[in-house]
Order: structure tokens, then C-alpha cells, then sequence
């Protein structure tokens, strides 16, 4: 792989190479295919990839085991009139997940019950004693979503009690299934080939898939030949878009395919909650997949975290335009108050991962740390310092509850859950880029020990392989709105989906100087005297920025980085987010 504009060491520090296989070919006209081909997809399988679309890409629900059991199992329910109970975990892929059932079953005539744990009290997953509460309340089904794939002794439990749970999951599976009626994950190590090669979607997505799977089992039994209008789910794809993006999900294939629809239905305002929760976020315009990510998600995950864990599930199944706006700023309250505990945890969390940087896992722990924030501050220091982190809040007894976020190419949740098997951890799971875990008293060396071990060749590699990937080169005078427009088709951008950054250059650079709280602006012109300005969001301090600032007015740059529209300007306008740069 050589290296793009023959850039082995920038002012970041960091070598620059092709996203591609080699230098992008020039125009506009190929640019879309380009940005595709780089993103690892088949040049014959483009066309489907640049409008895609579900029918295009949804498997087969019969390929998964136990969705067709599952299927049927739900169907028998729905049409005896059953009392069914969804059983949801309180981040945002489990309220989606468990609000997208709801509402497919509202609209088949049933009024199922939803239970959502609280995080502090209850913890992650169904219990056994949750479980035989919703069945002594007159439930004789329970749907498990986001939850339940390491469930073992509630689902024997439930099972005692008398109570079927079909459970649609994603997260890590192991060797040995719990008992369930049906357990309908993608990441079960005896799925086929066809499934397993979806263990990249997030719960929300499967419970689409079980919904599917649903209405053609009716629709075989001729139930909707009775007069009752089959439910259209593709109308629920706005909750599937937001839980696949908020669970930080692969944008690959059918991901993809879930949010680029998803945000079209979120555009035509059908869920009174979602308006009501872009409202409240000051959303003026339809959201797009940064708005889902950053505005939407936080906001329904702050009901589950500091505040009502089924807030967001009321949010998401209301019907009362005013009730949504209630919840709404409710929720938008609740996370004004998790930011400010979460910027506490996150300065003492970085203060002890600084004393560790040495190893592959940053593992930190505390007394005193909110339970509800440290799978935000994971992820905060996964950022800063380039490794997996787990942030273990300790409990009064000793033990603790952690949350841990990864990075790209280590699976963490197979480690946790290997952790888990040796007898390290009281209860642990996850999926490749997030896990939780359970800390026994006195455990946390020997669990720090293992879990950096395991890792360290996996992060070592991925460490190794960094670099800034450009996707395309163009003159000072490139950059322009039109420029956004096409890039914009080869989304939506999110995990595993990178959003396309752009080289620029041979450029001088004019008018540096600093903005707000430490950023550094400025004016690029080229030899042709055409300019385009450009920012770099928090670097006045560091290496680049310093770099930057102290530039002569002859220097001549590569500068790189995402384009964006100047939305203070309007019009055709456009401006570099910088993110590197090299000498030309």
C-alpha cells in the first residue's frame, strides 16, 4: 500500500494512504463508485449499493434459527388473544427494539406489556424473578429483545413458572444456549452462513426481521383475509434506523440499508415521540445519521442511565403528541444532568488511565462512579487513547458493574465473555465493539491482567495499521458545495461506513489564527488563487494545530479532512473539517 501524495509522516504524526486500492480516479462522475469500491464493496455489486434499498438486502428470516419456531410461537399468541409481555434492555437498541414489537403488535390487535430493568437496581438482562412477575400478571409469552443470549438461570426460571420467552438478541453467544422457546441471535455459533454473516446487526434490526418473520406467518393462516389491514412495517424503520445507529452498529449491508430508508420514514414525522424528541434536541432541520447518533440517542438513553429506564419506550410508542412532548423534555433534562456527571467520572477515569497507558486495555475502577455513565466514559477514553477501555463503577460490597468500548478490529465482547468462562467475572457479555461485565470483590487485577493479555497482539495490530485514509484529491478550487452533494449519496456514514475525507492542496495558508475554546481556522489559497476555508476543531494545543499557527506565507500544504457545507453562508459554499496535514 503506498503512501497517498507520498505522505509518510504528518503533522499529526501519521503516514497518509489511499482508502482504495490505489489513487482515486479524477471527476466527480465516478466519484460515488470510488467511495463505495473503497468501502469494500464489489464492483459488480455496486449498483444495488448506491440507492440501497431493504428488498435488496433483507435475508431470508428462516435463515436464522428459531425465527420460524419463534414465528409461529408469536402467531398462536396473537391470534388466541394471548397476553404477551416484551421484556427490553434501557439503552437505545433496547427500547427501539422493544418499542418497534410494541407497536407492530398494537397494530395487530394486541396490547402487549413492556418491561424495561432499572440499571441500578435490577442491572443488565431479564431476571428470573422479573420474568415470573410477568407471568403471574397474565403473561403467557415474553419476548426478550437487546437481552437474554447469556439469561441461564432466569430463563430456567421462567421455563419452571410455566412461561415461553423467545429471545431476540444479538450479542455474543456462547457453546451453551440458555433454555428458551426460541433464541433468535446471529451470533450463535451453530447459525448458517447466510445469518451469521448478520451478526453485525443490532437487536433493533433483528426484531425487524422477527416482525417479518411475524406477519408472513400470518399472512399464511390467511389472518389478514378477515377483514384487519396488514400493518406496514416498513413504517417503523425510523426506530430501526436511530437503535442501529445509537448502538454504534457496522453500516454494512442491511445496516445501511436500515438507515438510509429509516431516516426517509424519520422525515415524514410519523412517530409523535421522535418529533417531539427532535424538538427538544433544537433539531430544525430532518435528521440526519450524525443527529441519531448525537442528538436523538443520548437523549433516549439518558432515561435509562440517570432517570426512568422506560422513559424512552413511552416516548417511542406515544400517540399523544403532548404526552411525547412531556417525555421529551423530561428526557432532554435528564440529559443535561448525565453530561454533567459524566464530565466528573470522565476526569478521574483519565487521570488513572494516564498511570496505565502502558497497557493494551485500559481498565479503571472506582467507588462513587455513576453506573448509568461509564460505558459514555469508555468510549470517551477509548478516544483519548487510541485502546479498548473498561470503566468499572465499585459497588458498596465490593464487587463491580463495568462497561467496556473497543476499537475497530478487537472483538471485546468474545474476550469479556472468555473472561467470563475462566471464572473471572460473575456475569459478562457484549459484542465486538461494546461489552458489560460483573466484577467479583478483589477481582480486578486478575481480570486486568487477562482481559490486557488476550488483546494485546489484536490491538498491537490494529495500532500498526493506523493511518489517515484519503479518499480523494482535489485543487483548493474543488472544494465546494456541489462537492457535499455527491458525497452525501455514498452514505449514510457512521461505524464501519467512514465518512469520506478529502485531500486538498497545494495550498498556502492565510489568516490562522484561534476561535472559541482552542480551535484553529484559517484561509487555504492555491496557485491559482482559488481558497477555501477550513477549521480544526481542538487542536490549538496539540501537535497539528501548533504546526498550523506557526506556518510561513510561502509554506506550501496537503491539507485533509471531511468537506461540509458553510451553512452560514449558504449557497455553494463549503469548508474544510480538518483533520491532518503535510507539507507539499
Amino acid at each position: 500500500m503506498s503512501f497517498a501524495l507520498g505522505v509518510e509522516r504528518s503533522a499529526s504524526g501519521q503516514p497518509w494512504r489511499w482508502r482504495g486500492a490505489g489513487e482515486p480516479s479524477p471527476g466527480l462522475d465516478s466519484l460515488v463508485d470510488e467511495l463505495l469500491l473503497a468501502r469494500g464493496v464489489s464492483r459488480d455489486d455496486l449498483p444495488r449499493h448506491r440507492d440501497p434499498r431493504i428488498r435488496d438486502f433483507l435475508p431470508d428470516p428462516s435463515a436464522f434459527q428459531d425465527m420460524d419456531k419463534g414465528a409461529k410461537r408469536l402467531a398462536d399468541a396473537v391470534q388466541a388473544g394471548e397476553t404477551i409481555a416484551i421484556f427490553g434492555d434501557y439503552d437505545v437498541d433496547g427500547a427501539t427494539s422493544a418499542a418497534l414489537l410494541t407497536l407492530l403488535l398494537r397494530r395487530l390487535g394486541a396490547d402487549p406489556m413492556v418491561y424495561i430493568p432499572d440499571r441500578l437496581m435490577e442491572g443488565y438482562g431479564p431476571s428470573g424473578t422479573a420474568l415470573v412477575e410477568l407471568q403471574r400478571r397474565g403473561a403467557g409469552l415474553a419476548i426478550t429483545v437487546d437481552c437474554g443470549a447469556q439469561a441461564f438461570d432466569a430463563l430456567e426460571e421462567a421455563k419452571a413458572a410455566g412461561l415461553d420467552v423467545i429471545v431476540v438478541d444479538h450479542h455474543q453467544c456462547a457453546t451453551l444456549l440458555p433454555v428458551a422457546y426460541a433464541l433468535i441471535n446471529p451470533n450463535r455459533m451453530d447459525e448458517s452462513e447466510l445469518a451469521s454473516s448478520h451478526g453485525h446487526l443490532a437487536a433493533v434490526g433483528m426484531a425487524f426481521l422477527m416482525g417479518v418473520a411475524l406477519l408472513r406467518e400470518l399472512r399464511s393462516r390467511r389472518h389478514f383475509d378477515k377483514g384487519q389491514a396488514e400493518p406496514k412495517i416498513l413504517d417503523l424503520l425510523d426506530l430501526v434506523a436511530l437503535g442501529t445507529v445509537a448502538d454504534v452498529a457496522r453500516l454494512h449491508g442491511l445496516n445501511r440499508a436500515f438507515v438510509t430508508q429509516g431516516l426517509k420514514v424519520m422525515a415524514a414525522r410519523q412517530n409523535p415521540g421522535l418529533v417531539a424528541l427532535a424538538e427538544a434536541a433544537k433539531l430544525v432541520k430532518d435528521p440526519c445519521c450524525r443527529d441519531l447518533g448525537f442528538a436523538l440517542g443520548p437523549r433516549i438513553n439518558a432515561g435509562g442511565r440517570v432517570g426512568k429506564s422506560d422513559l424512552g419506550v413511552r416516548l417511542l410508542t406515544s400517540t399523544d403528541p403532548e404526552e411525547a412532548r412531556t417525555i421529551s423534555a423530561e428526557l432532554d433534562r435528564l440529559n443535561e444532568e448525565r453530561r454533567a456527571i459524566e464530565m466528573l467520572v470522565c476526569e478521574q477515569a483519565e487521570e488513572q488511565a494516564a498511570k496505565l497507558n502502558g497497557a493494551s486495555v485500559l481498565t479503571v475502577m472506582s467507588s462513587g462512579w455513576h453506573q448509568g455513565v461509564i460505558g459514555i466514559v469508555a468510549g470517551r477514553l477509548k478516544e483519548r487513547f487510541g485502546r479498548p477501555a473498561i470503566v468499572i463503577a465499585e459497588c458498596e460490597d465490593g464487587t463491580g458493574k463495568g462497561s467496556g468500548r473497543s476499537i475497530s478490529g478487537v472483538d471485546l465482547g468474545a474476550a469479556v465473555l472468555a473472561a467470563k468462562d475462566s471464572g473471572l467475572l460473575v456475569a459478562g457479555g457484549g459484542h465486538a465493539m461494546a461489552a458489560g461485565l460483573t466484577l467479583p470483590k478483589g477481582g480486578l487485577e486478575p481480570f486486568r491482567e487477562f482481559i490486557s493479555d488476550r488483546l494485546a497482539t489484536d490491538i498491537e495490530r490494529s495500532r500498526d495499521g493506523r493511518a489517515l485514509l484519503i479518499d480523494a484529491l482535489l485543487s483548493p478550487g474543488g472544494v465546494v458545495g456541489a462537492l457535499c452533494d455527491s458525497l452525501e449519496v455514498g452514505g449514510p456514514y457512521g461505524a464501519g461506513w467512514p465518512s469520506p475525507k478529502i485531500a486538498a492542496g497545494p495550498a498556502r495558508l492565510l489568516r490562522t489564527g484561534i476561535v472559541g475554546e482552542g480551535h484553529v481556522r484559517g484561509l487555504a489559497c492555491g496557485d491559482d488563487g482559488k481558497s477555501f476555508k477550513w477549521i480544526a476543531f481542538r487542536t490549538a494545543q496539540t501537535q497539528l494545530g501548533q504546526a498550523l499557527l506557526a506556518s510561513p506565507a510561502d509554506q506550501r500544504w496537503w491539507l485533509a479532512g471531511s468537506i461540509k457545507r458553510d451553512e452560514w453562508n449558504g449557497g455553494n459554499a463549503a469548508e474544510m473539517h480538518l483533520e491532518d496535514a503535510a507539507l507539499a
